[in-house]
């Protein structure tokens, strides 16, 4: 396993990257998408994130790993779901894709490791039915809601080409581009 570089929107060339659309994976999930899913999950977890898809690492294959810890918390205060995100529980998704998205809609602060140091609230269905193959290769449908539910609307956007500011105001996303930039000028 490698910790790979992750690309972010102040580079213009990551960002050219980070806006193609991701290819399916054709023939399963082969000894080699597991390496590439086990490097994501390595580079994921140095970052720290809670997700992560393959072209944020300039990779274009539609592949996404996250970790929401046990999200399974019954009552969503910030602590519990703090304590919640420390136990790992990784996820693996190939060719992941939603059937069905509730009218119900959701609000949620999300960040994203290609837009470092900004968060703001995106409104995403609340439940979503999903399909895609796991480690394995075998073929998982699920309904999914909350944390679980935003995480992976939010990696499967980066699959098409999508950044979650994408989904904000012109004004907001402009503030997000300029604190990142920012941001980036005052590390280097």
């Amino acid at each position: 396993m490698a910790i790979r570089r992750i690309l972010t929107i102040n580079n213009p060339a990551d960002l050219a990257i980070l806006k193609t659309v991701a290819k399916p994976v054709e023939g399963g999930v082969t000894d080699e998408i597991r390496a590439l899913m086990d490097d994501m999950l390595e580079t994921m977890y140095d970052a720290p994130g809670i997700g992560l898809a393959a072209p944020q690492i300039g990779d274009l294959n539609r592949v996404v790993v996250m970790d929401l810890g046990d999200a399974e918390v019954e009552d969503e205060t910030d602590e519990t779901v703090e304590k919640a995100l420390k136990r790992r529980n990784p996820r693996y998704f190939v060719n992941p894709e939603i059937l069905w998205s509730s009218e119900e809609l959701f609000s949620y602060e999300e960040g994203c490791l290609s837009v470092p140091e900004y968060f703001d609230a995106v409104e995403r269905p609340a439940r979503v039915r999903v399909r895609y193959l796991n480690y394995q290769g075998e073929t998982i449908e699920e309904e999914i809601e909350g944390l679980y539910a935003v995480c992976f609307q939010h990696e499967l956007d980066h699959l098409n080409g999508v950044l979650f500011i994408d989904h904000l105001s012109r004004l907001r996303r402009e503030r997000a581009v300029a604190k990142v930039k920012k941001h980036a000028r005052m590390a280097a």
